[in-house]
């Protein structure tokens, strides 16, 4: 027993030894792997940490940018639309400023055309001038004696002249008048005309309300209808059916009924014997038939009250049709109402445009509404029979009812007359049956009639309807024909504006090429920046490549030591198999351990080779890599040699624009030199013009007596006019020159522009070019960015599987340490324990398999992970540039709006001053029409002066006041253009001035007499101002008074709705102001709520690892202090044991009690420890719960989160409305300030009609002179006078002679003279009763003069006081545009508002994108801390497992120290009882560990329902989120409608967001597939933790096997921590690394940034100088415009000028011609003497008194040319005798000259005082001095012949008149009828067209006067001989 019991005892110490040393180990290697697990834990969790949060704010960095780009874009977007907007405006503005200025350039040409009209007045004057000298000529040579019918034949030209000229001035005032009228007429058409289209329009919208109503009441009332039918039909077969059961089951009872009766009545034999037989049996039958007639009543009775409750139902109906009947009623009543009222509306549309449609439509209206009227009769008629059918259905049911009680009242004796009586009843009641169904179908068909009426009711109302809208469109068309009028007078406009519109072609071409210039530059600066950028990120990818080709280095080198330390622990375990083979060739199972290891060799050596091909696989990749490099580097060189080259382009490119910008800018500042110095000399020859105009009506009013000085003045003011003619044309010279200056420089310029446009077209190649090359390079940079997608995920499947391995690796060294153990064990154990060892190896070679199998596909893994990480890194880079390049975009959009707003400034400056230097200019001319009007009121006539300064000074003034009234703000181009238009007519009026200066030479000697003359003419035309003319000036001054208060009214009424506007404008800024305060205060709280959320949930899920972590932490503390306890315990029980062992092989054999006692103490800490863990298990339950009511919480605030979005979605949408709503109501309003600008311009141009109407009133005020009846008083000749007596001393002989012959003759004729005598009284009554007639018509011409003159004053009064009035009205107007200007800066400013505004609610836009991004940002936070818990859930389940594995130690651990417990007592008592309760409580304590194996499932169940619930919740967020991509996306679109609408001008906008479209599709694309990748990663991650569940169920199999093992676990531990310190060197390594790349990022940042500054720079400088270069471009433009005018207007003027000089030559060509005949007749008529005239001297001789008759003779000498001497001798002679004087006065008659009579002027009444040499000498006075021609009289006050009495004049001008008459006809008013060319005013004597021979050659006839002897009175005086011979 004692050896056996020492045996046993060395056995156990042994396994005990074993066992205590292999727990030492496991221990220690558990602790020291938890250790490591725990650091690499906290320090992988410390890198990925870091390496999230620096992504996580570089990815928020990132995102922050974008969503400012973003906004920035849209706001940039917004803002170009507002721009084009502008630019649209300014379009219209300039449209209406070119249209303004066509219509002054048509007012410029009319004036131009009236010019040429004077021009060629002028001209005509001049030839009427020469032609009435050649007249005058010929009748001073062959015209001596015919003085009546020189003076009588003119006046009759006179007359028919004039009288043709007053035919056609009436027909022009008349054609005005119509005019005016028709104006007017048009005016009113057109109002009538609006206010027609607005009732018209009002009548379609109550015509469409209307039948919109009728229709839906129609259709109501049809739905009624047909429901009721419905119900009635079904109600109608449900009653069919119940009647047709109830007659089966009647039909069924009386047959059974009939069968009883047969039995009953047929055999009353058998009747008898059963009543007599059986009595009761009777009795009982009768008692049936009783119930079931009692049974039939009843159903009888229910009979009657269905068809009772059918009376009802029918009597319903009945009221139902009656109020249907009403509503129809009602709603003809209603219709018929409406079709009055549209009947009155058609009448009076109709009314004024044809009478005969409305007759019709009279006609045809009531014919509809008797129809109608006869339908509703007719359903009335058939209401009322169905009423009475349904009365005779009551009255049959009644009837029933009442047969029915008396039915029941009979007694139950008589029963087969009752049966007999049913059956009779029940016939009756199926033929009413009958009936009712019968009537029941015709109610239907009658019904149907009624639908039918009804129909057919609705399409009469729909042909009416129809009807009215025929007539509606028949005055459509009649409007639209007022409206095709109305457009045929505007196509005529539309006609004259077609020029305007080439003008303004040429203009937008040259804006065309500007824009295309600078597009192009545009599109070069965009060229370089893609290129620049598209370098940068070939720059990042090869860096990035170099970075991969690093990483792939140091990663082959990594697997080379690898390889190398495999092939070490591959030699050392071949070593170590060689020397235990040696070791163990003694035992059997050698051979298959030694096939095992050579099995593990070969796997060994394939692992080995399948490493070297993945190395070779490397290798290739990397030589793949570096020839992608290289090619990446060609093009990288390529596209910088490209850039240079572009570059320096540029650089030649902008030097040359440079270069052309100086030269144009001189060409300017030359060009404006030059027009200032010439506005200089106008206005100096404006003030000198003034001057002149001042003296000259200083001159007017001046007395006769300063003539003299005023003709010196104005001899003084020719000279100065010659200096400054001269100056001019040096002038005009010196712009020629310029001219063809300005054409070089043009030309050159021209020349450097298609030298522009040739270098823009081959910069525009280069650019193909480089987009191409642009459009590779970024298709190659997306699939390097798909590539680093799938490397960044690959590289973190392998990160993932590295780890894998890492661990796998350190298991695999674990088995194959318990591996090498277990074979020792084999070795020393017995061959009886082999079969196991065998079986656990196999176990762990398919394990070991297995895991290499599971490697290798996380191998793969890997790889993919990392080609995903690098290509999602290569997606970052792109998303960083094209921030940086979205934030350059912003850096110049920004200054170019700054630029915008600059020039903005600068033109709203020059505006201002052009504003005010034309208000001056507007009062100067103001102050000028005064002058001028002052001096018209003063002044009724002209001087012959005034014709060369108003020619050049009056159409400056009307030119001038013409312009006061256009527009002040588009006048600055327009006057520049007038001033050459001035100067052009200056040098035509030059030109003429040197004509008629060239022609009054002569002239100025003879001013005075003229002036005088003038004034006669004034007093003449003074008492001939009509009044009828005045009245209609007056009432046209009236009308126009009233249109200009009508004008004012409506300009009133604009401006109250303009301020209307700009109140509401007002309510509604306000209204936006708060909202956009809400929506601001609104964000603000979600953006602080937002980050309450996300610290919540960061602090929460922070504090939630750490806690987890600690927690986790010391429980495994306690775990490796309570194994450390337990070893020592064993340690001590094994010392225990050896010490016994000893012993007991010694023989002492004894154990202390004292360590028994201590053994059971550590049995109950055991126990204890035990409970502790039972509480930590309930501890890490009540976690996991946390985590569940954690999750709760966190799906309330999804939900929350949720809300919120809604509520924003909402907000957005109002937003959204509100906006559209704004920006309908600013369009409104723009349309309002167009129409009103419009109404604007229209009035104004009216005003401008009036007053140029004003101004012809006023001409025509001052032209109206009367002129016809003067034309006798105003002659130029005094009375009947003879020349003074001049040399007569040749005459004296022959004088003597006829003297003495007249002496013998005188007996001869006293006869005759006595008879003359006679004659002499009677014609010298006639001439005194003629000469009173003649006074008292005088007195009655100054009468009525005077009254004239009251009138002319009064009406010039009146005229003052309209002018006064004109003049207030037009301030008034002034004052009414200063508002509208106002008004219109104030909507300028709201517009501003609301664009301020519309910003706003972009900005507010991007805060709700900004809160939903962040929103985003906290759903991914969500889901990162989702799968934070699923990893703290995977530790945890991890940490369970090694809890149980430890709770598996120590229960095996208890279970040896019970073990030995047992032993112990065995040895103290030596029974083997205890050893059996040593057996049951290891059973218990195994029953324990399975109860607790199955709460470890039961916590892995709940474990897993929380992951599906988990799941469930991530799919509740993925719902969300495409709620919020659905939401989003119906945000976008409508936002893209939004800017569709917004931007629909622009196609580069739309192409701008269908990119970003396509870029958001890839992006949702892109998103879609990270979503299916993740969910395949969390697919492979679940597969991954069932395999590892699997795998710890194995293990946990596996683990009892383990503690045989754990010995090598030192092994693994020292390369555990060899690993350790490895890794801790590749950490270093990789921190040196990032901080190398943070500081070349730096770097490179830095470096970028200064570029991207420069570039900034240059390009704000390229933009300064784009912009200086299109101002000097439109400058050149305008100069080019105003020199290409100048020229055509110059070669116009020069044509012109060649024309005049043409016929100037012809002209003189005619003078000379004319003064050669002139000069031939005056030759040819010196030597003739007119007889009439010679016989009436000799007559006029005998008839004066012989005291005066020596002046007779004297005065007859002197016209015969006789000298003072020989008169005197011949005077001498004549007291000697008569006959001398006879003979010589009858012989000596060949050389005297004829001189015609003039007659006596009716204002020289002093005439016949004086003495006759006296009127002679006058007479010949008068006749030396050169006489105008009769003036040229008005046209409203020539008189016929018959009224000019006795004014008749004839007029022979000498010589000398010859020169001066053409300008005497050019001395005449320049203020004539523009409407009327003006004739001459000198009409010669006798045409030569009206007489082919010389009136002396003809025989004297009729029509000429002769003289008789008259006998001469010795009382006759001298001066009643002279008035006798004037009156013959």
């Amino acid at each position: 027993m004692a050896s056996w019991l020492g045996g046993l005892g060395s056995g156990l110490g042994q396994s005990l030894g074993q066992v205590g040393d292999s727990l030492s180990s496991l221990t220690g290697q558990i602790s020291s792997f938890t250790k490591d697990i725990l650091l690499e834990g906290a320090e992988e969790v410390g890198d990925a940490a870091t390496e999230l949060h620096v992504s996580n704010s570089r990815l928020r960095e990132i995102e922050s940018i974008n969503a400012a780009q973003k906004l920035e874009n849209d706001r940039l977007k917004k803002v170009c639309s507002d721009l084009e907007e502008k630019h649209e405006a300014a379009e219209l503005q300039i449209k209406q400023l070119s249209i303004e200025y066509r219509n002054q350039l048509q007012q410029k040409e009319v004036e131009i055309s009236h010019l040429k009209a004077r021009q060629n007045a002028l001209q005509e004057q001049l030839q009427k001038v020469q032609t009435a000298a050649q007249t005058a000529q010929l009748g001073a040579g062959v015209l001596p004696a015919a003085t009546a019918s020189a003076s009588y034949v003119p006046e009759v030209r006179h007359s028919s002249g004039f009288e043709g000229d007053d035919m056609d001035f009436g027909d022009i005032i008349w054609s005005q008048q119509e005019i005016n009228r028709l104006s007017n007429e048009v005016s009113r058409l057109e109002s009538e005309v609006d206010h027609w289209k607005q009732i018209a329009v009002e009548l379609k919208q109550n015509l469409s309300q209307e039948i919109d109503e009728h229709q839906h009441e129609l259709s109501v009332l049809q739905d009624a209808h047909r429901q009721k039918l419905v119900e009635l039909s079904r109600r109608h077969r449900e009653e069919l059916r119940e009647y047709e059961e109830r007659i089966e089951e009647l039909e069924n009872r009386l047959q059974q009924d009939g069968v009883s009766t047969d039995a009953v009545d047929d055999p009353k034999i058998t009747e008898q014997k059963k009543k007599a037989q059986s009595p009761d049996g009777g009795q009982v039958e009768e008692l049936r038939v009783v119930k079931d007639l009692e049974d039939e009543i009843r159903k009888l009775n229910h009979q009657l009250s269905s068809a009772k409750a059918e009376n009802k139902n029918l009597l319903k109906e009945q009221e139902f049709a009656k109020l249907e009947k009403i509503q129809i009623a009602q709603d003809y009543e209603k219709l018929k109402s409406d079709f009055e009222a549209l009947q009155r509306s058609v009448a009076e549309q109709d009314a004024p445009l044809k009478e005969q449609k409305q007759l019709q439509s009279k006609t045809s209206l009531p014919q509809d509404v008797v129809s109608l009227q006869q339908a509703l009769l007719e359903a009335e008629n058939e209401i009322a029979r169905l009423s009475s059918l349904n009365q005779g259905l009551e009255k049959e049911l009644t009837s029933a009812q009442h047969k029915h009680e008396n039915i029941l009242s009979p007694n139950t004796e008589d029963q087969n007359s009752e049966i007999n009586q049913l059956r009779q009843d029940l016939e009756r009641k199926e033929h009413e049956l009958d009936e009712s169904i019968a009537e029941r179908e015709t109610l239907i068909a009658e019904l149907e009639e009624l639908d039918k009426q009804n129909q057919e009711a609705t399409q009469h109302m729909i042909t009416l309807k129809e009807q009215l809208s025929k007539q509606h469109t028949e005055t459509d068309s009649i409007i639209k024909q007022l409206k095709l009028d109305i457009d045929c007078e505007r196509k005529k406009v539309s006609e004259l504006e077609t020029e305007k519109m080439k003008a303004i072609k040429e203009l937008d071409s040259q804006k065309e090429k500007l824009s295309h210039c600078s597009y192009a530059l545009n599109d070069l600066h965009i060229t370089k920046q893609q290129l620049q950028d598209n370098i940068k990120d070939l720059q990042e990818q090869l860096r990035k490549t170099h970075e991969c080709n690093s990483q792939s280095k140091k990663e082959i080198e990594e697997l080379q030591q690898r390889l190398k330390e495999r092939e070490e622990e591959l030699r050392v375990s071949l070593s170590k198999l060689t020397e235990k083979s040696n070791e163990e060739s003694n035992h059997t199972c050698q051979d298959l351990i030694l096939k095992d290891r050579e099995v593990e060799i070969a796997k060994l050596q394939n692992d080995v080779s399948e490493n070297k091909r993945i190395n070779e696989d490397l290798q290739k990749s990397m030589s793949n890599l570096r020839i992608e490099n290289g090619k990446l580097m060609a093009a990288i060189e390529e596209l910088k040699q490209e850039l240079s080259d572009a570059i320096s382009e540029k650089k030649k490119v902008h030097l040359e624009k440079d270069t052309l910008v100086e030269a144009l800018k001189m060409e300017k500042r030359q060009l404006e030199s030059e027009l200032n110095e010439t506005e200089k000399r106008l206005l100096e020859q404006a003030r000198n013009y003034e001057k002149t105009i001042e003296d000259l009506s200083k001159a007017r009013s001046m007395d006769t007596s300063a003539l003299q000085l005023e003709h010196e003045r104005l001899v003084k003011l020719h000279q100065e006019k010659d200096f400054k003619l001269a100056e001019l044309k040096k002038t005009i010279e010196q712009m020629e020159l310029d001219h063809q200056e300005t054409k070089e420089m043009l030309t050159t310029s021209l020349g450097g522009q298609k030298q522009l446009t040739d270098l823009i077209k081959e910069k525009e190649v280069f650019i193909e070019k480089y987009k191409n090359q642009t459009l590779q390079a970024k298709q190659e940079l997306e699939e390097y960015m798909k590539v680093s997608k799938k490397q960044d995920v690959l590289k973190q499947n392998l990160e993932e599987k590295d780890r894998s391995l890492a661990v796998m690796k350190e298991e695999n060294n674990h088995l194959k340490e318990e591996i090498e153990r277990l074979k020792d064990q084999q070795s020393r154990s017995t061959p009886v324990v082999e079969p196991k060892t065998l079986d656990i190896i196999i176990e762990l070679e398919s394990e070991v398999t297995q895991l290499k199998v599971i490697k290798n596909n996380l191998e793969e893994e890997i790889k993919v992970h990392k080609k995903t990480i690098e290509d999602q890194n290569q997606a970052t880079v792109k998303l960083q540039q094209s921030l940086q390049e979205q934030q350059k975009e912003i850096d110049e959009s920004k200054l170019q709006c700054q630029q915008m707003n600059v020039t903005h400034e600068r033109l709203f400056l020059e505006k201002d001053e052009e504003i005010k230097n034309l208000q001056k200019t507007i009062e100067q001319i103001k102050t000028q029409l005064h002058k001028e009007r002052q001096i018209i009121q003063t002044d009724a006539s002209d001087l012959f002066q005034e014709t060369k300064v108003q020619t050049l000074n009056g159409e400056n003034g009307n030119e001038k006041h013409d312009l006061s009234k256009a527009e002040i703000e588009r006048l600055v181009k327009g006057i520049k253009e007038r001033e050459m238009e001035i100067k052009l007519l200056n040098e035509k009026n030059v030109s003429l001035s040197q004509q008629i200066d060239q022609l009054s030479k002569d002239e100025v000697g003879k001013l005075t007499r003229i002036i005088q003359e003038k004034d006669l003419e004034i007093q003449a035309l003074n008492a001939r101002v009509s009044s009828a003319s005045y009245r209609q000036d007056v009432l046209s001054l009236q009308q126009q008074l009233q249109a200009y208060v009508l004008e004012r009214e409506q300009v009133l009424a604009v401006l109250s709705e303009k301020t209307r506007e700009n109140s509401q404008l007002k309510t509604e800024y306000r209204n936006i102001m708060d909202m956009v305060a809400a929506k601001e205060a609104a964000l603000v709280r979600l953006q602080e709520e937002n980050r309450r959320l996300s610290n919540r949930s960061e602090n929460s899920s922070q504090e939630m690892s750490r806690e987890t972590i600690q927690n986790l932490s010391r429980i495994i503390r306690e775990k490796d202090i309570e194994i450390d306890a337990l070893s020592q315990k064993c340690q001590t029980l094994l010392t225990v044991l050896q010490t016994s062992s000893t012993g007991a092989d010694n023989g002492a054999g004894g154990v202390n009690s004292n360590q028994f006692e201590e053994l059971l103490q550590e049995r109950d800490k055991l126990k204890q420890q035990v409970k502790k863990m039972e509480e930590w298990k309930q501890q890490v339950i009540t976690t996991v719960q946390n985590m569940q009511h954690e999750s709760a919480h966190l799906q309330e605030e999804l939900h929350r989160l949720q809300a919120q979005i809604s509520v924003e979605s909402d907000s957005t949408s109002r937003l959204q409305v509100d906006y559209n709503g704004l920006i309908q109501s600013y369009e409104q309003n723009e349309k309002k300030l167009k129409s009103f600008s419009q109404e604007l311009a229209q009035v104004q141009h009216s005003i401008g009609q009036l007053y140029s109407t004003k101004d012809l009133l006023l001409s025509k005020l001052d032209l109206v002179a009367p002129s016809v009846a003067t034309a006798a008083t105003v002659s130029q000749l005094s009375g009947v006078q003879c020349s003074p007596p001049e040399a007569l001393s040749e005459e004296s002989k022959l004088l003597q002679n006829e003297l003495e012959q007249l002496k013998k003759k005188l007996q001869e004729k006293d006869s005759t003279i006595r008879i003359l005598q006679e004659n002499n009284q009677r014609l010298s009554d006639s001439v005194a009763t003629a000469s009173e007639i003649e006074r008292k018509s005088q007195e009655g011409t100054e009468s009525e003069m005077r009254q004239i003159k009251e009138k002319h004053d009064v009406l010039q009064k009146s005229l003052r006081e309209k002018d006064i009035l004109i003049k207030s009205k037009s301030d008034q107007l002034l004052s009414v545009s200063e508002n509208l200007s106002n008004k219109e800066n104030e909507n300028e400013l709201l517009k501003q508002a609301v664009t301020n505004l519309k910003e706003r609610n972009l900005i507010l836009e991007m805060d709700i994108r900004k809160l939903k991004e962040e929103n985003e940002k906290i759903v991914a936070r969500c889901r990162e801390k989702e799968t934070e818990f699923r990893a703290l859930q995977e530790t945890n389940m991890q940490f369970s497992m090694m809890l149980k594995e430890k709770e598996f130690e120590s229960h095996s651990m208890k279970e040896k120290a019970l073990a030995f417990e047992q032993l112990l007592k065995d040895k103290e008592q030596g029974k083997t009882g205890e050893l059996n309760q040593l057996l049951n409580e290891v059973k218990s304590m195994q029953e324990k560990a399975v109860t607790f194996q199955q709460e470890r499932d039961q916590v892995m169940v709940a474990l897993k329902q929380k992951q599906m619930e988990s799941s469930a919740l991530q799919s509740e967020v993925q719902h969300l989120h495409e709620k919020e991509q659905r939401l989003n996306q119906e945000l976008e679109r409508l936002r893209n409608h939004l800017l569709e609408m917004e931007d629909s001008y622009t196609r580069e906008a739309l192409a701008a967001e269908d990119r970003e479209v396509k870029l958001r599709k890839k992006v949702l694309i892109l998103e879609e597939k990270l979503a299916s990748s993740s969910t395949a990663v969390e697919n492979a991650s679940h597969q991954a933790s069932l395999q590892v569940e699997s795998l710890q169920e194995q293990l946990n199999l596996v683990s009892k096997q383990r503690d045989e093992t754990m010995l090598q676990l030192t092994i693994s531990q020292d390369q555990v921590k060899q690993y350790a310190l490895s890794l801790a060197n590749l950490q270093m390594v990789l921190e040196q690394f990032q901080q190398e790349e943070k500081a070349m990022y730096s770097a490179e940042l830095e470096r970028h940034q200064k570029q991207s500054a420069e570039w900034k720079k240059k390009a704000e400088n390229l933009e300064e100088k784009v912009v200086s270069l299109q101002e000097s471009l439109e400058e050149a433009n305008a100069a080019l415009d105003a020199a290409s005018r100048l020229t055509e207007q110059l070669d116009i003027k020069e044509e012109q000028i060649e024309e005049l000089k043409k016929e100037g030559e012809v002209r003189r060509e005619m003078l000379e011609d004319m003064q050669n005949k002139l000069m031939n007749l005056m030759n040819s008529t010196e030597g003739k003497v007119d007889k009439l005239l010679m016989r009436n001297l000799f007559i006029g001789h005998f008839h004066t008194p012989k005291n005066k008759r020596l002046e007779v003779l004297r005065l007859m000498g002197s016209i015969l040319g006789l000298k003072k001497e020989e008169l005197d001798q011949l005077l001498s002679e004549e007291q000697r005798g008569v006959t001398r004087w006879v003979t010589g006065w009858l012989g000596g008659g060949a050389g005297s000259k004829s001189v015609p009579s003039t007659p006596l002027r009716p204002t020289h009444q002093n005439i016949f005082n004086s003495s006759f040499s006296e009127l002679f000498v006058k007479f010949l006075e008068t006749e030396s001095s050169p006489s105008l021609p009769p003036p040229k009289l008005s046209v409203h006050h020539m008189k016929p012949l018959g009224a000019a009495g006795t004014g008749k004049t004839s007029s022979t001008p000498p010589n000398s008149q010859m020169q001066d008459s053409p300008v005497s006809g050019m001395g005449r008013r320049p203020d004539a009828n523009p409407f009327l060319a003006p004739r001459s005013a000198a009409v010669p004597l006798i045409t030569p067209a009206s007489s082919s021979g010389h009136l002396l050659m003809k025989p004297i006839s009729d029509a000429l006067p002769t003289f008789t002897p008259l006998p001469v009175s010795p009382d006759a005086s001298a001066g009643a001989v002279l008035k006798d011979l004037l009156k013959q």
